[in-house]
């Protein structure tokens, strides 16, 4: 049975866990209202409650392209950085080399840039490579910055890796490429999983790197940033709450699906 001391420690335990859950989404809450309101401005309570929003912000051929411009950039970003990630993660933290810890440091160098200087940089650098800005700039700026990040979340499942699983492998006559195919990969993808769900999400809400190097094509966060500091429209938190759900549902889709893979694997 439960000590008088231990309920207490529990009940501290609950409400502070509540306070901070609280504390964290109460604004997207205040977001998610703010978008249903028929009102331009938002006032709580809520005189009039509608839908006219949603439907002028996604009936916009601009708002169109900007969920055009954000995907493109985060599905290229992720395909790349996921690949890059994969092979740097090995080198990583699985093979020891001449040079390797120098390697560890560098490559997770530009995660502790601030990014507004790294955007700076990287747009310096391609003034002077005389390469116009777009959004394939803003991929290969984004990918500066969240391939680090990448590596050391595959890295992580990396060095929980066991080796002798692929050199029994070889032992059975098995070729590198069915090894990397049948044995590294399966055993890997949770870690590559979760490298794609970052990169996707980190480089969706990306706004210092796109603004410096987007040139006249217009991210998401970029829009956001433009209209609340002048011309803001309820289109706004209607984007807002579009990109908080849509990452949340992301991130707990995810964390389902690497949950029901290992049910499965367990059962087999």
């Amino acid at each position: 049975m439960e000590t008088n001391g231990q309920r207490l420690r529990h009940s501290l335990i609950t409400a502070w866990t509540i306070a901070v859950i609280v504390f964290i989404y109460l604004p997207t809450i205040c977001i998610t209202l703010a978008s249903f309101t028929a009102s331009r401005y938002f006032q709580f309570p809520i005189a009039k409650w509608g839908l006219d929003w949603w439907q002028k912000t996604f009936n916009s051929i601009e708002i169109r392209q900007l969920l055009s411009t954000s995907i493109s950039i985060a599905l290229c970003v992720t395909a790349i950085a996921v690949t890059v990630a994969f092979f740097g993660a090995l080198a990583f933290a699985r093979y020891d080399w001449k040079g390797r810890s120098i390697y560890q440091k560098l490559i997770l160098l530009p995660i502790f840039f601030p990014q507004s200087v790294l955007g700076l940089a990287l747009l310096l650098w391609f003034n002077t490579l005389g390469l116009p800005l777009s959004w394939k700039t803003a991929v290969f700026a984004h990918l500066v910055w969240i391939v680090p990040v990448v590596t050391l979340v595959i890295s992580i499942q990396v060095y929980s890796f066991d080796p002798a699983l692929e050199e029994a492998a070889f032992d059975l006559g098995a070729s590198r490429w069915q090894v990397l195919r049948e044995v590294t990969l399966p055993v890997l993808f949770p870690g590559l999983f979760s490298g794609a769900l970052f990169a996707f999400l980190l480089s969706w809400g990306n706004f210092p790197l796109s603004l410096f190097t987007t040139g006249a094509d217009t991210t998401v966060p970029e829009y956001l940033y433009a209209k609340m500091v002048a011309g803001y429209t309820p289109g706004v938190p209607v984007l807002g709450t579009v990109s908080t759900v849509g990452a949340a549902i992301l991130l707990i889709g995810g964390y389902a699906a690497i949950l029901m893979m290992r049910r499965s694997k367990a059962v087999e």
